[in-house]
This record gives structure tokens, sequence and C-alpha cells, in this order.
């Protein structure tokens, strides 16, 4: 697949404006940094290797999607101080 359709871009769409809509803002509570460090790197791990998979199947549509969230699992980790990207605005949105 190689191309974004109506549909795909209609159903991500959708996923997305149901999470926001969702998300509750926490006002404080214990959070271990280097847990949830590992998480987030983790999570972004495993995109890439799914972007990798779609890839080569030829699916670049879904290949171009998990690598998006890849990276932005490896965005929020930064941004919430969870790793040390020593301030590199041109891989992560830090600045």
């Amino acid at each position: 697949m190689d191309k974004i359709t109506d549909k795909k871009l209609d159903k991500y769409l959708k996923l997305t404006s149901k999470a926001i809509k969702k998300v509750k803002l926490v006002k404080k509570g214990k959070v271990d940094f280097e847990k949830a460090g590992e998480d987030f790197l983790d999570m972004a791990s495993r995109y890439y290797k799914d972007a990798l998979f779609f890839k080569e199947k030829g699916d670049f549509v879904t290949a171009f999607a998990a690598i998006n969230y890849a990276h932005g699992w490896l965005d929020a980790g930064a941004r919430l101080g969870l790793f040390d990207v020593n301030r590199d605005s041109r891989l992560f949105t830090v600045d």
C-alpha cells in the first residue's frame, strides 16, 4: 500500500479526536523517571521495528505512520525530561 486513502486518514483522525477528548490532566502523582523513560524508549523501539516490518511488506503508508509514532514517543520523552537529549532541537521538539 503506497497511498493514503480518505478512508484511512479519516479512521486515524477520528481515533485521535476521541483520544484528545478523553484525556484528563493529572495534577499530582508519583513518577519513576527511569521506569517511565524505559517504557517510552521501549515503545519507540517497537514502533520503529514495526515501521521496518511494514516497509519490507511494501506497506509504506503504515510504515510512515509507525515511524511517526516512534518519533512521537521519543519527542514526548524528551519534552517530559525522561531523556537527556542535550537540547538537540534538530532531532527532538525540545525548544
